[in-house]
């Protein structure tokens, strides 16, 4: 009885703050929570939402279905006895998105860092560039942009067209060019790196001007400079970009969508995760396949997410004593 007058009186004092927080708390169980929690459900099943009264459980035959693709397995014995075919795209859609995350992502941040680092020099009109180099994060993943790069890289787009007055003949369509549609979308991640140059600059303007005078006096170069204190200095702001990046890389579909024709693209080049999950859950409607993939996606993106942050002690420093 003394606990439970204990807890009345913590929500008593704390009213009015819960009162605020509602429309949050709200939001979180029945727009977050509840959703991942059904998804969670729907991934032990065989559901097809233009089917619900046909909905089975099947326990963890999506993810044999994903997982036999990787071991070589091409059907199983599911648990009501029939025989399945495992997904012979699921390795494919991996290998694609790991080959965009871990080259898109060090490319982006060595741009926005690079660029970051400009800025951060007393230039004339440094303010207006600033913005220019910001805008193209603006649109973000928006389709509009998807289909610009397409009309962009497509065999008589103005990419072509341009090294087409520099004398270069036969020239592909970078679109559907298996060898180069992947790397068209690297290109423009890349492009997009607005962002993390404005986190980076601001890590930069944290920085005392007194370190690089007391370097320079010493003899260091600019290149030493950057390498001995602006890179260590700013580790943690690197640390956070590198993570944001790599979830927002991980979730990557509009382009992908638009530019590879919604299926892929030619020989599955441009199959991302993300565009495979959609393909399954609301083209065949094998919905608990896709939250079984969606699932095993946070999977991914956490463990990832580890991995980064306990490596983190080895080349992060916080100034404190290190």
């Amino acid at each position: 009885m003394r606990d439970m007058s204990g807890i009345a009186k913590f929500f008593r004092r704390n009213t009015v703050a819960y009162m605020f927080l509602a429309p949050w708390l709200l939001g979180f169980f029945v727009l977050t929570l509840y959703p991942m929690a059904y998804s969670l459900g729907l991934s032990f099943t065989d559901y097809d939402f233009t089917k619900p009264d046909s909905t089975q459980w099947i326990g963890l035959d999506n993810y044999r279905k994903m997982f036999g693709s990787l071991v070589g397995e091409s059907q199983f014995v599911s648990t009501t006895g029939e025989v399945m075919r495992v997904d012979p795209y699921y390795k494919k859609s991996l290998s694609v998105t790991f080959t965009y995350v871990f080259v898109s992502v060090p490319l982006k941040l060595i741009v926005a860092l690079g660029v970051a680092v400009l800025m951060n020099q007393k230039l004339r009109g440094v303010s207006f560039y600033r913005t220019v180099y910001y805008i193209p994060t603006l649109l973000g993943g928006s389709v509009a942009i998807a289909v610009l790069w397409r009309k962009l890289f497509e065999k008589d787009g103005l990419v072509n067209g341009a090294l087409g007055t520099l004398g270069f003949t036969d020239l592909p369509s970078w679109i559907t060019n298996p060898e180069y549609s992947l790397w068209t979308l690297i290109l423009l991640t890349v492009w997009q790196f607005g962002s993390s140059m404005i986190i980076f600059l601001a890590g930069l303007k944290q920085i005392p001007q007194e370190y690089y005078e007391a370097a320079a006096v010493d003899g260091a170069n600019r290149v030493r400079q950057f390498f001995s204190i602006t890179i260590p200095l700013l580790s943690p702001v690197i640390l956070f970009n590198l993570i944001m990046q790599v979830i927002y890389a991980f979730q990557a579909f509009t382009q992908a969508y638009i530019i590879g024709g919604g299926r892929g693209g030619v020989l599955n080049s441009t199959l991302f995760y993300t565009l495979h999950l959609y393909i399954q859950g609301w083209t065949y409607h094998e919905m608990g396949y896709a939250s079984a993939m969606a699932w095993v996606l946070l999977l991914i993106i956490g463990g990832i997410t580890a991995i980064i942050f306990l490596s983190s002690r080895w080349w992060v420093s916080y100034g404190v004593g290190e």
